[in-house]
């Protein structure tokens, strides 16, 4: 896991979506999945161990973005960051419905981004 781990993340995430015909903000789905590959690459990494990220498609068009590293501890959300971190996961909580993460069975924990469904097209009167 290097930061290397991100620009390839981002690129793969934009193939799948595009791939998937995703109908949602692909461009708002991609920074999800930057902050949070950057924040484990930052603060998830153990020898030995790797990162983990999938995306999976939800019925009605919404998207899950899961990112599971071996480190148990969660990073804090603070809501003034300072200097030049901390910023991620609040851009991730303003892009996404839902933000969460569990712990993992065997080792780390997973964090959970869940982006909504893109509206329905409008229809003219």
């Amino acid at each position: 896991m290097t930061l290397r781990s991100v620009h390839l993340a981002r690129l793969q995430a934009r193939r799948r979506l595009t791939m998937w015909q995703w109908t949602g903000d692909i461009d708002d789905a991609v920074l999800v999945v930057s902050e949070l590959v950057a924040n484990a690459v930052r603060h998830g990494r153990v020898v030995g161990h790797e990162l983990w990220l999938r995306l999976a498609e939800l019925e009605g068009g919404g998207l899950v973005v899961e990112v599971s590293d071996p480190v148990r501890a969660f990073p804090e959300i603070t809501a003034e960051p300072d200097g030049d971190s901390g910023r991620g996961l609040l851009v991730v909580r303003q892009l996404t419905q839902e933000l969460g993460w569990f712990h993992r069975t065997d080792v780390g924990k997973t964090v959970r981004a869940r982006l909504a469904a893109p509206p329905p097209p409008r229809t003219g009167c």
